[in-house]
């Protein structure tokens, strides 16, 4: 039987949940051993204990003993809500939703277990048990106005788009007093409300809510877009040309407005002269813009894109701006106007030659028009690399000690293939302004094109914090650095170093996850603050989150390692190398090689971090006493990932999702195809083999793969399964 506690004890378990929510573990812990030690068996003392102890990082124990407190009592709404929690920090989250619904059953009116419960449920987007959990929280406290939002949310989320706005208005109307016109979070529900609308696609309706009842919304710009866009989906051309000029007035440089504007006045996008006098109205009006002079450059063709061009181009190398280059080169797919634009450059530098000092700044006119021309030539689309490395000679020796020169340089070298090379001239423009971030990078990211990871970490150490336990990669791994991230496990992958290279791509697929479990936090906290649009949008980016090529990238060099560890286990299996002659040992030898080489250089950055620590100033305050402790990584060197013994297991990992999130890429299909066809899931191997011949049939792997996938079918013996292989016959026969 569970234990009841007397009025002090009871307020000494009150303690205890007070120390847990203000992370003070230690003081908690010493309140609950207090408590257990005259009732031994309180459950509920003993579930906090658990709840706490896990937070120290002792997640066995605190199983075990949540798990104890439930078999002494059963009923106590308080251990299945702690169980729940377990459940829920360890990822198990169906297991979390059934000991929080366990709970409520127990204990109906706990607003913090509904809360718990409905945050899990939007988090793994079963938007029907949200719809439920919400509508029970505005029962129960139908007076919180983020109670009727979060449910307006949860039927947008589910798509019941009527319902949404219907208890929207329902709440409006019960609206005692008149919100102040600074009220922020009134401000967004009436923007939020409208979106609904426009959503549901009644765009008229959309409007005249925008105009009576958002017209005093505090945010002025989305009300204008919004209103813009309104009244050009309308037909209301007239007025509609009247929003875009002031949303024009106000941002000159945003593209969107010149095309919402044009499509406004309904101008024929073949009439360049009626569309380069908009532009031309507003580049008189704001002098400084240059979206006004550089985007007729889109549309004008002929003599009249020349004289625009030259304009623009010459105003650019005349003030020196960098990234002229970059601002152009999108025409280059025209070859008339790449023609043009080399032509107009370098007649600019045949005028101006010989007044290279001019203002004394050599960045300006004509190192302006070496950079560019330099730049001109290293683009892969007008590529010539002796011509881009003699002007950028030309651009050095003018100013030697100019940062961009220099760049351009590096890049030469690497599209002639020298990456060493490439390395040392980005590290030269890296020395020439050490207070540059950017430039620093660059020169990392170019070391280990070279494969020099360890120099890459160093140059990379410059800009990170020094009193970082572990050094600078733990710094960048906190920083979620991807870029370098994915460079290092590709540079770790062709110097030999599996396991340091499925440590990196590993950590980036954690960093995603990590990106996906910070939803928690915002679930409530964008309720409470009112920025509800801003929720919703998230929401909708978090669905799609591993779509992003820093993933896709990341995730492919991974199943292609995994894939050539297993074709290397194939042949250790049957005896050879992979090319056909056997082995002699030399092979092991040579993974306990590159083990104990990587065991050297972890240990020798763990000195290194050590020396950094002892370094520091041992009078700074540490870390809280209390705080959550970091888990400590036991893999640092991917050891135990380079000794899988089912790499194409490991490999469905990432695998998975790439096929789920980026079905459009073909590399993924081609991955998926020879990832199943090892696997021998041949119906799943079709698959991506029809995806990735819907999306180019003329690659030459898709016909390898055809011929591959036709190979087995003939191969496969009659105990196979007669349906695959009448499936898989169908397709060749078509």
């Amino acid at each position: 039987m569970p234990q009841t506690l007397s009025t002090r004890e009871a307020n000494l378990f009150r303690t205890v949940i007070r120390h847990y929510e203000e992370k003070q573990y230690k003081r908690g812990l010493k309140a609950a051993e207090q408590i257990l030690k005259k009732n031994p068996r309180h459950g509920d003392t003993m579930s906090m204990k658990a709840l706490i102890m896990n937070s120290q990082g002792k997640t066995e124990e605190a199983f075990a003993l949540a798990k104890e407190a439930l078999t002494i009592d059963m009923k106590s709404h308080i251990c299945w809500h702690v169980y729940g929690i377990l459940y829920r920090q360890h990822k198990n989250f169906d297991e979390a939703i059934k000991a929080y619904k366990f709970a409520l059953k127990l204990e109906p009116e706990s607003q913090q277990i509904q809360r718990d419960l409905a945050v899990l449920q939007v988090q793994i987007r079963d938007y029907q048990g949200y719809v439920q959990s919400r509508f029970a929280m505005l029962k129960a406290k139908p007076h919180l106005r983020q109670n009727w939002t979060a449910l307006a949310i949860a039927y947008q989320l589910e798509g019941s788009l009527e319902q949404a706005e219907n208890i929207l208005t329902t709440y409006e109307k019960s609206m005692t007093n008149v919100p102040l016109k600074t009220d922020q979070e009134h401000s967004e529900a009436l923007l939020y409300k409208n979106t609904i609308i426009a959503e549901r696609g009644d765009i008229q309706r959309a409007l005249e809510h925008l105009d009576s009842d958002c017209k005093n919304c505090l945010d002025r710009l989305a009300v204008m877009e919004m209103r813009a866009r309104y009244l050009g989906q309308l037909n209301r051309k007239e007025e509609a040309a009247k929003a875009w000029r002031a949303l024009l007035d106000r941002n000159p440089e945003h593209p969107e407005y010149y095309e919402g504007l044009i499509g406004a006045l309904e101008i024929d996008e073949k009439d360049e002269a009626a569309l380069k006098a908009i532009y031309d109205e507003y580049a008189a009006k704001y002098p400084r813009s240059d979206a006004a002079k550089r985007l007729p450059l889109n549309f004008l063709t002929g003599d009249s894109f020349k004289a625009a061009a030259k304009s623009y181009l010459t105003n650019m190398l005349d003030r020196g701006v960098p990234s002229v280059f970059a601002n152009l080169k999108h025409l280059y797919s025209d070859v008339a106007k790449k023609e043009a634009v080399l032509a107009l450059a370098e007649e600019y530098l045949k005028e101006h030659k010989g007044s290279e000092q001019a203002n004394g700044d050599s960045s300006k006119g004509v190192g302006a028009a070496l950079y560019f021309l330099a730049q001109h030539y290293n683009y892969h689309l007008s590529r010539d690399l002796a011509k881009a490395m003699e002007y950028v000679e030309q651009a050095i020796e003018l100013d030697p000690k100019n940062v961009d020169f220099h760049m351009t340089k590096a890049r030469i070298f690497k599209h002639q293939g020298d990456t060493a090379k490439a390395s040392e001239a980005m590290d030269h423009a890296r020395s020439l302004d050490t207070k540059d971030r950017y430039i620093n990078s660059k020169a990392a990211k170019y070391q280990l094109r070279n494969n020099e990871n360890e120099k890459a970490l160093e140059t990379m150490g410059l800009f990170t914090r020094a009193e970082t336990v572990g050094g600078p990669l733990a710094d960048l791994t906190d920083m979620q650095c991807m870029w370098f991230l994915t460079e290092d496990g590709e540079a770790w992958q062709r110097r030999g170093n599996t396991g340091l290279a499925l440590k990196r791509f590993t950590t980036i697929n954690n960093i995603f996850d990590i990106w996906q479990e910070d939803q928690f936090d915002f679930h409530s906290f964008s309720l409470r603050k009112g920025q509800i649009r801003a929720y919703v949008d998230m929401i909708r980016w978090e669905d799609s989150i591993r779509e992003h090529p820093f993933y896709f990238r990341a995730a492919l060099d991974a199943v292609k390692l995994y894939l050539d560890m297993f074709e290397k286990q194939q042949a250790a299996a049957n005896g050879t190398n992979g090319t056909g002659e056997a082995t002699n040992g030399d092979d092991a030898a040579e993974k306990k090689k590159a083990a104990k080489k990587a065991r050297k250089e972890a240990q020798k950055a763990e000195r290194e971090a050590a020396e950094k620590t002892a370094k520091q100033d041992p009078n700074k305050a540490t870390a809280k006493k209390d705080e959550e402790p970091k888990k400590k990584d036991d893999d640092p060197n991917g050891l135990k990932l380079a000794a899988t013994t089912d790499p194409l297991g490991d490999a469905m990992k990432f695998l998975n999702n790439i096929l789920q999130f980026s079905p459009k890429n073909i590399e993924g299909q081609i991955a998926g195809f020879d990832v199943y066809m090892r696997r021998k899931k041949y119906l799943l191997a079709l698959r991506c083999l029809n995806a990735a011949q819907a999306l180019n049939p003329e690659h030459p792997r898709v016909k390898e793969q055809f011929a591959e996938l036709q190979k087995a079918v003939e191969s496969l013996d009659d105990a196979q399964s007669a349906k695959v292989k009448e499936v898989l016959k169908a397709k060749f026969s078509s």
